[in-house]
């Protein structure tokens, strides 16, 4: 064992400060990373949404606007439409207008057209550029309609969204406006986006690492105290050492208390199994001395005498049978007293472990009548181990079998009310007199010593079924009649939903 624990030290890994600390950092890290990704992708999303929104704007409007034109359209009758000119400005500004002149200055309604980022372009039926709000040249890409749509042209990337224009009069086509907004103020701002969020992400990074390493050594002191004490325990059993009291009024608080009153009850333990030891030594002393001084008397002498060999012999199986059942005895009352310690918190279903229990005595003894009385609605959850609750019906049901005679019936019934859970078993055998009625559940304890050897049995079975039964806050209760028959009942504390503790 030694040998396998120092092992276990050499493989030792991290520390659980830098494992919960890693942990904790991981989480942050995926966390924000998430909610980084998603915060990119909304943003940029609805960026874009944004930006595609604005063309199909101003694509409208400069449709709604040359479709009022009745002829196919040049540079003059676009900038009326377009404008909205009076006739005064419109005799003006037809004497002065050029294509290379003049860029496009409109009122502010679509003023976005003449951001520097956005080109319109507007063509005739022979797709010959007339009119353009920019310097560079942008030919007609297609002429049939297309929505915003995202294109490299000319090494740049943006939205591009192309109309036919038609007359609101005439239903003829009359010319071609294409606009082509350009992204590159979108994808240095994505750029920079990403960048901050990276930078983002590993500030945070390093932050949740520093402070999930600090959180973790504060919280997890009180387990290293804890680690600290069993050690000491591991390398000197019979210290007397606790765990300091940890006022952090939280579970660590809590576990340090159980783990003292844990400590204490291992001790109490370890006592008592001395004090069996003692016990045992004390009181096998008086038995092996008799059985010692007959088997030195009949070395020396008496086995040449019969009635000396007889009586030694007789003498020393009594003394043997004694020894048997006063170890039992005391090994049965050892466990009864520990059912806390290895079967605390353990449940057993009331129905399921009576049924089964019930059928396995009725293939057992054909010969018998068995009978079950179920008051039970519903499965119910008993306070009681599963074998344990099994051992006690089973040592009720055996003895109703072995003390039935002539009338080989036996009844069980189970029931509950509020709290305890009831199952009943009544034989039509020889019964208890009044007197033993009180007796039958002490150790050893047999009515008819004689019919008992015949039958198997040692005087134990009731006993350790009280005794089970008080470890699990239970009883047993008899009632008997001579020659009529007997009934036990069994009572086992419910499973309740009881309310946490705060």
């Amino acid at each position: 064992m030694r040998k396998f624990i120092k092992k276990q030290k050499e493989l030792k890994g991290p520390s659980l400060t830098i494992k919960w600390a890693f942990t904790s950092s991981f989480f942050i890290f995926v966390v924000f990373t998430i909610f980084a990704v998603i915060t990119y992708k909304s943003s940029i999303n609805l960026i874009v949404a944004k930006e595609r929104n604005n063309v199909e704007q101003a694509i409208s409007e400069v449709d709604s606007r040359l479709s009022n034109s009745n002829e196919e359209l040049t540079l003059v009758n676009t900038y009326r439409t377009l404008t909205d000119s009076t006739n005064r400005d419109n005799a003006l500004y037809d004497r002065n207008m050029t294509l290379e002149g003049n860029m496009m200055r409109i009122d502010s309604f679509i003023a976005q057209i003449g951001q520097p980022q956005l080109s319109l372009d507007i063509y005739n039926l022979d797709k010959k550029l007339i009119y353009k709000t920019q310097e560079d040249y942008q030919p007609l890409v297609q002429t049939k309609h297309k929505n915003p749509t995202i294109v490299r042209l000319d090494n740049k990337n943006g939205f591009l969204a192309i109309e036919p224009i038609y007359s609101k009069e005439t239903r003829s086509k009359v010319g071609y406006a294409q606009i082509f907004y350009e992204l590159s103020d979108f994808y240095d701002m994505r750029s920079k986006l990403l960048l901050t969020l990276i930078v983002l992400e590993v500030v945070s990074l390093l932050l949740s690492s520093f402070l999930g390493f600090w959180l973790s050594s504060y919280f997890l002191k009180p387990v290293k105290i804890l680690r600290d004490t069993m050690e000491q325990i591991r390398q000197d059993p019979q210290a007397d050492v606790h765990v300091p009291v940890i006022n952090t009024n939280d579970e660590l608080g809590d576990l340090s208390v159980i783990f003292n009153d844990m400590i204490d009850r291992i001790r109490m333990y370890i006592e008592q199994q001395e004090q069996f030891v003692e016990d045992v030594s004390h009181e096998l002393r008086t038995p092996v001395a008799v059985i010692e001084g007959h088997l030195s008397m009949l070395n020396r002498w008496g086995k040449e005498d019969p009635e000396i060999l007889e009586e030694s012999i007789q003498a020393s199986l009594q003394e043997i049978t004694r020894m048997k059942s006063l170890v039992q005895e005391m090994l049965d009352l050892s466990r009864a007293e520990q059912v806390d310690v290895y079967y605390g918190n353990e449940t057993a279903k009331a129905k399921e472990v009576t049924y089964q229990v019930f059928n396995n005595f009725k293939l057992l003894y054909p010969e018998f009548t068995f009978t079950l009385d179920d008051d039970l609605t519903e499965e119910k959850e008993l306070k009681i181990y599963r074998n344990h609750l099994e051992q006690i019906v089973i040592i009720i049901m055996d003895n109703a079998v072995k003390y039935s005679t002539d009338r080989k019936e036996v009844h069980v019934s189970i029931s509950t009310n509020m709290k305890e859970f009831e199952i009943a078993i009544q034989d039509f055998g020889e019964g208890i007199p009044d007197e033993d009625i009180d007796k039958v559940f002490n150790r050893f304890y047999r009515v008819d010593k004689a019919r008992a050897r015949t039958k198997g049995g040692n005087g134990l079975g009731l006993s350790i079924a009280y005794k089970l039964l008080e470890s699990y806050k239970g009883h047993i209760s008899v009632e008997s009649s001579v020659g009529q028959g007997t009934i036990f009942r069994i009572f086992i504390p419910l499973v309740t939903d009881e309310l946490p503790e705060n």
